[in-house]
């Protein structure tokens, strides 16, 4: 009779660990992404699902908001930042998959105001800012901390005008929440990556900011050490292959 318990409490394990293994591979990958990101990487989870794969969730945030959250144990199985230090922090951790970390986008930085308002500026070492904000505010992400924002400071110190525009700044948690603020017409100017210009109506590039004036604005991938989706590593290749890098292309962005 033992024997008989000892069966069928095998022949049990067997059958839920099929059921585990059967829902895993049925789960797509949950992302964590940074917001430039969301109708590129959407386009591409679309792509993906359309191959007959679990479409995989995607959630966007701040790339330090993302690190941070993954850092305090959020559970996720894919990381796209857009910078490489917060992908480093995350790496630090000891939460990153080893040999899954790619750089493989890279973007430009713009200056952006209302498409109804929007006239070119030169931006180059000295350029006007500051005159041509008047009494409105900078829209910027967070220079603090968000990618977007501390690009945007790096570029703005290296022309000499941070001192000048620091005081006017409207800080957004993240690089489309600035956007907002230019499309609204509540700022007269903000700084956003190309690609978010590009996916507004509300706005135009008046300026483009010299790739010497700020660090390479690239975007890193990898997967977590958290990550359960068997999914994963398969959404991450196809994200590095030449169709999905494709997919970027058409956004906008520069696949690296």
């Amino acid at each position: 009779m033992g024997r008989f318990f000892i069966r069928i409490g095998l022949a049990l394990a067997l059958v839920l660990g099929a059921l585990d293994t059967a829902a895993a591979q049925e789960k797509g990958p949950l992302v964590l992404a940074a917001a430039s990101l969301q109708e590129s990487l959407t386009a591409a989870a679309d792509a993906w699902a359309a191959q007959k794969h679990p479409k995989p969730v995607l959630s966007f945030a701040a790339s330090s908001a993302l690190a941070r959250q993954i850092d305090a144990g959020a559970p996720a199985d894919i990381f796209i930042s857009a910078d490489e230090p917060w992908m480093d922090d995350v790496q630090k951790h000891g939460l990153v998959k080893p040999g899954t970390r790619v750089s493989f986008l890279a973007n430009q930085l713009v200056l952006v105001a209302p498409a109804a308002h929007a006239q070119k500026i030169a931006v180059k070492p000295g350029f006007p800012l500051a005159r041509a904000l008047g009494e409105g505010r900078l829209a910027m992400a967070d220079p603090d901390s968000v990618p977007a924002g501390k690009y945007g400071k790096a570029a703005l110190t290296a022309l000499g005008v941070w001192p000048q525009v620091e005081g006017k700044v409207a800080r957004a948690e993240n690089v489309r929440a600035a956007l907002a603020l230019v499309e609204r017409g509540e700022a007269p100017y903000g700084i956003v990556y190309a690609t978010d210009a590009y996916a507004s109506k509300g706005v135009k590039i008046v300026g483009v900011f010299p790739e010497n004036s700020h660090p390479p604005v690239t975007y890193p991938i990898a997967v977590l050490k958290t990550a359960t989706s068997l999914d994963a590593e398969g959404f991450r290749r196809f994200l590095l292959s030449s169709a999905g890098r494709g997919v970027f292309k058409r956004y906008g962005f520069v696949p690296k």
